[in-house]
């Protein structure tokens, strides 16, 4: 099997750390969080005192950060502190499956690629729910022949697996994903609130619609009404999803995507709008389901 560095091991990190080791897979770990260090070193992995140590002499590295800034500053350095790409060997192959801007992605593969280092930008869907089911699905963005080197890896972690394209392709595709999705939870949770407001049982109007034209993911299977749906952020508090500033994070990515690509996104821009005055109520650690209390009747 081969020998992982895994930096970053948040709510998705985290569980897709975790099946590589359940995998077999030889795994260091690097996270600023101790909790996380923790649970990945209590299942076998190797806690790495940074993420240069956990790096050296990897096969492989996977990343799982915030943001471009995070991703660029890992791989290139900054505030004179060198990247990771300094201590990996001529060959090593380098995951990032964080959501970013494609420009990063491609500035960071190439920076790899003059150090004769691999690298393929492999951001995901399917929430934390996939994350820890192994069920994600990959969009990669980067050679073919690379991909095919990552899929046994990508297959420990994920079931569908996409090739979008060269370098940065991933990515696109990702933000394209996101802000639909944003904007189906924002769609639905407006629906689903002028149903109750007008008295109907949110359960009933979510089996009618789930049946009707107006199906969508977020009605199958991550309802954004309290109760409707077990095993949901929606029905403990909101907590243990994917973040509303994660989200509002997302849908700039796709406005910066659209800008430069000249390419109106009139209902990505008008669902950006809505997270963000929903962050700016407090609400940007909830889970993103929680639109609906913006768009509810008080």
């Amino acid at each position: 099997m081969s020998h992982i560095a895994f930096i970053g091991l948040g709510n998705m990190g985290g569980p897709m750390a975790l099946n590589l080791v359940k995998a077999g897979h030889r795994l260091a770990v690097f996270d600023l969080a101790p909790a996380a260090l923790k649970t990945l070193g209590d299942a076998g992995a190797t806690v790495a005192p940074s993420a240069r140590a956990a790096a050296e002499g990897a096969d492989i590295v996977i990343s799982m950060l915030p943001a471009s800034r995070h991703v660029e500053s890992l791989y290139l350095g900054a505030n004179g502190d060198a990247g990771v790409l300094g201590v990996l060997k001529p060959g090593a192959l380098v995951i990032d499956c964080s959501t970013i801007a494609a420009q990063s992605a491609i500035a960071v593969a190439q920076a790899a690629q003059a150090a004769g280092i691999d690298m393929l930008d492999a951001p995901v869907s399917g929430g934390t729910g996939g994350a820890q089911a192994g069920t994600l699905t990959f969009m990669v963005g980067g050679p073919a022949d690379l991909l095919e080197r990552a899929r046994a890896v990508l297959l420990a972690m994920g079931r569908n697996i996409f090739h979008a394209g060269g370098h940065g392709a991933g990515q696109t595709a990702k933000v394209c994903n996101n802000m639909l999705l944003g904007i189906l939870m924002a769609g639905t949770s407006e629906a689903l609130a002028l149903g109750m407001a007008n008295g109907l049982d949110p359960r009933v109007l979510s089996d009618i619609m789930v049946k009707s034209s107006g199906r969508n993911w977020v009605l199958e299977l991550y309802n954004p009404v309290p109760g409707v749906m077990d095993n949901v952020p929606a029905s403990r508090g909101y907590s243990g999803g994917f973040g509303v500033d994660l989200m509002l994070k997302d849908l700039g990515l796709a406005a910066e995507a659209a800008m430069n690509a000249k390419s109106p996104v009139p209902l990505g821009e008008l669902a950006r709008n809505l997270y963000a005055l929903h962050s700016t109520r407090g609400a940007g650690a909830l889970d993103f389901s929680s639109i609906i209390d913006l768009l509810k009747k008080d």
